[in-house]
């Protein structure tokens, strides 16, 4: 009892050192903004020198001094790093430090094929919890003052949204603030729906995808549904067409944030939700062209961060994959922080079934997740009831001892009727822009029925 209560002071303590004026940091000019972020990077470079055990081979091998590294234009002396090298050693970028010894381990959904690994220390994540202010005040105008709203989260049993705030509910008394349900989004959407209207929720948070799935759905169908205030999508993305869909047809707020598991405070809209506002002084982003150059504000390219933050894997001029520009404008909203005005990638195919459900990708990732053998994956659906799966694994023996698990998972995810035409694979292919999809449904422009 005595050590709850010790964990949850501290907690409560990291958070309140963090909060103050936060809800201004939004607002500051650039040059306050810069140096905030010019701050956060001096201290990110000698942590990672000191301590992470990439940074210190990289800076000795190149010869290169950490203290010449103070702004974020310095950067450019250090090479982009890929998930691939992340993904083959993650020791490697994870800091000695006592800070990291109770870091929170994260496994991406493997969206991109191939799951990665990255830990974040406590104390960064109650920061974070801090920094999320920011975001809370860009949506808090649709309540007024009334924190008490209620919140229905449609996640994946094993999401990292579940993890993060069972983290949060562990290390602090968490403060008065919206009533939360949750329900998977395994269940039928018969169930999800008959869910949503039990609860009556204010607040729906989910996936991208599923949501625009859910109300394209509901408005075909003509179903009875509760209608929320607002939706917060994460995740994956979401069409502005199907924004533009759910505020015009139900009259509902449809509200983004952009995060990662190598970074959990990206961006995230605002009122007017024409962008991201990135948040520049937590997390440095840059994009780059297919050579790797710096692009100008406007164009478009590969979005390449570094986590000023987090102190368990430390991760610079890295490429998150996501494709988006820099807006060269500044939003009406009044805030300075940088307007992110595109972004693609992370979105994912929702399989459609005969008998008119559908399956999200993560429920597919849910088969997969435990199955340490499977270095990647990739599921097809040629037909309705027609599914190629492609499995990367070690060996051939490898595949034999996992296929058969493998496709009774898929089998009583999909439903009996359809087909699974299984195969082992040493490497799968990429689109041609360079992007992996794990799942590709029948067609991504198909009509909602």
């Amino acid at each position: 009892m005595i050590k709850t209560l010790c964990t949850k002071l501290y907690g409560n303590s990291v958070v309140a050192a963090n909060l103050y004026g936060q809800h201004r940091v939004p607002y500051l000019c650039e040059e306050k903004l810069a140096t905030l972020r010019d701050a956060r990077l001096r201290a990110t470079i000698r942590y990672a020198a000191d301590t992470v055990p990439y940074y210190r081979q990289l800076f000795r091998r190149d010869n290169i001094d950490p203290g010449s590294i103070r702004t974020a234009g310095d950067l450019e002396r250090l090479p982009l790093l890929e998930k691939q090298e992340v993904r083959k050693n993650p020791a490697l970028f994870v800091s000695t430090h006592r800070r990291a010894r109770n870091c929170i381990s994260f496994t991406t959904s493997g969206t991109t094929g191939a799951p990665l690994k990255v830990c974040h220390d406590p104390r960064s994540m109650l920061a974070n919890m801090a920094f999320g202010e920011r975001e809370r005040r860009a949506r808090s105008a649709v309540f007024g003052n009334n924190v008490k709203f209620r919140t229905l989260s449609i996640q994946f049993p094993g999401s990292i949204v579940k993890k993060v705030r069972e983290f949060c509910q562990h290390m602090t008394f968490m403060p008065i603030q919206a009533e939360r349900s949750t329900v998977s989004i395994l269940e039928p959407l018969e169930n999800v729906v008959s869910a949503i209207n039990r609860y009556r929720p204010d607040v729906f948070i989910s996936y991208g995808s599923y949501l625009e799935m859910l109300f394209r759905t509901v408005a075909s169908r003509e179903t009875q549904m509760h209608l929320p205030r607002l939706i917060l999508y994460g995740g994956d993305g979401m069409s502005l067409e199907s924004r533009e869909f759910i505020e015009e047809k139900f009259g509902v707020l449809v509200f983004s944030s952009y995060q990662a598991v190598e970074s959990f405070k990206i961006g995230y809209f605002c009122e007017e939700r024409r962008g991201f506002h990135l948040h520049a002084d937590l997390c440095h982003v840059k994009i780059i062209d297919a050579d790797g150059a710096k692009l100008p504000a406007g164009e478009k390219g590969e979005v390449v961060i570094s986590n000023l933050v987090n102190r368990g894997t430390v991760l610079l001029n890295y490429r998150l994959g996501d494709i988006g520009s820099i807006s060269s404008e500044y939003c009406t909203c009044g805030r300075t922080l940088p307007l992110l005005s595109e972004l693609e990638g992370r979105a994912e195919d929702i399989i459609h079934l005969t008998d008119g459900g559908f399956v999200h990708p993560r429920a597919v990732w849910g088969v997969m997740k435990n199955r340490p053998e499977v270095l990647q994956y990739q599921l097809i659906q040629h037909e309705r009831e027609q599914f190629e799966l492609r499995l990367v694994t070690a060996d051939r023996h490898s595949y034999q001892g996992a296929i058969t698990d493998i496709t009774t998972g898929l089998q009583n995810l999909l439903g009996d009727s359809v087909k699974i035409h299984p195969g082992f694979y040493e490497e799968l292919s990429r689109e041609a822009s360079g992007k992996f999809r794990a799942v590709i449904a029948l067609s991504r422009q198909q009509e909602y029925r």
